[in-house]
């Protein structure tokens, strides 16, 4: 069965561009390591929560908009072994200088597929 690996980031609203070139670069990447698709979406409707919200997940501070995104693999074996293999591609080793968001910040996960329609 299929496996999702999602992401949310904050990204300063000013970088968006240097993020989807970034975001295009690591989906070559993953797709190259086995993922099926790559998504990346940029935060246009994203409220803040009194309780949870997108924005309290990453601590979103003044001039960021919210980065939500998932790899879709084939499975969790082929997931483990292909996001190995991709973090381990030079082109995938942060430079602070250039990185475009702040990774601390970033939450992620690995998720099995329940239902599909």
């Amino acid at each position: 069965m299929t496996y999702v690996d999602g992401f949310v980031v904050p990204v300063p609203t000013a970088s968006r561009e240097a993020y989807r070139k970034v975001a295009e670069m690591a989906a070559g990447v993953f797709k190259e390591c086995g993922a099926l698709s790559v998504v990346e979406c940029w935060g246009d409707d994203v409220p803040e929560g009194k309780v949870t919200s997108f924005p309290m997940s990453v601590k979103l501070k003044e001039g960021e908009t919210v980065v939500f995104s998932w790899i879709t693999w084939p499975s969790r074996q082929a997931r483990d072994a292909g996001m190995k293999k991709a973090m381990e591609d030079p082109r995938m080793q942060p430079n602070p200088e250039t990185m475009p968001f702040d990774g601390q910040r970033m939450i992620f996960g690995g998720f099995e597929v329940l239902v599909t329609a």
